[in-house]
């Protein structure tokens, strides 16, 4: 544990903990009022954070759930970042997203032709 600092700010965590790549990015996500601190929604950057802390929060397609282990002392590694954190809800496997069927190659013009055509008989009913 950081023996110097008792708390330390919550977009300056999340940063070190490596969730973020910039601490902007961090302080984005806790002002877009999304974050929990122990179950409350907070919206201010400058809020502290301690060891034995709950956060959960949207990241990508995910709801994080983490505990607040230590609070480090700087930006390290992530071997370094993954100890100040234990995940509790783990995440699962990653969703695919499925693209729509591409055709092998670009409409003729005169596919083009039936597919307006097409259309505008859609359009007439």
């Amino acid at each position: 544990m950081n023996d110097n600092n008792l708390t330390l700010r919550i977009d300056k965590w999340l940063w070190q903990a490596r969730f973020f790549k910039t601490r902007s990015l961090a302080t984005r996500l806790v002002k877009s009022g999304k974050l929990r601190l122990n179950g409350i929604l907070i919206s201010k950057p400058s809020r502290c954070v301690e060891v034995g802390d709950i956060l959960t929060f949207p990241k990508e397609l995910e709801t994080r759930v983490i505990e607040i282990y230590n609070l480090g002392q700087r930006r390290g590694p992530a071997p370094e970042a993954q100890g100040l954190y234990k995940d509790l809800a783990p995440l699962g496997p990653k969703l695919k997203l499925e693209l729509a069927p591409r055709g092998e190659s670009r409409p003729t013009s005169k596919e083009r032709k039936a597919l307006i055509k097409f259309k505008q008989g859609l359009e007439k009913s």
